[in-house]
């Protein structure tokens, strides 16, 4: 499951920085910029198994929060693509939050 959504987040990067570049605006070009932007917090030291998870579970609710809150914004812009994406991401993110909680209940 982790690899998966390892590699599911790697692609949406892409898709997101895509988007941005089609709307004409500089997209971050590393993970270090997108660190830089990022308002999730990353774990002191050496976090158990289970706090990673809740940390995931965090992360993955925070992202679909933030996607949720830029919806308003691309709809009064008519923007359907970027509302199209936010609704992909906001799905992504629910059910992951969603299967790293089953792992803890």
């Amino acid at each position: 499951m982790f690899e998966t959504q390892y590699t599911e987040l790697a692609v949406a990067v892409d898709d997101i920085a895509e988007r941005i570049r089609a709307l004409g605006e500089f997209a971050p070009g590393s993970y270090k910029e997108y660190a830089r932007l990022t308002n999730l917090k990353e774990a002191d030291g050496i976090p158990s198994a289970e706090e990673m998870i809740k940390d995931l579970v965090k992360g993955q609710e925070a992202i679909a929060k933030t996607a949720r809150s830029i919806v308003p914004v691309a709809d009064g812009a008519s923007d359907e693509v970027t509302l199209d994406l936010l609704t992909q991401r906001m799905t992504v993110h629910e059910k992951n939050a969603w299967m790293l909680r089953s792992l803890i209940a």
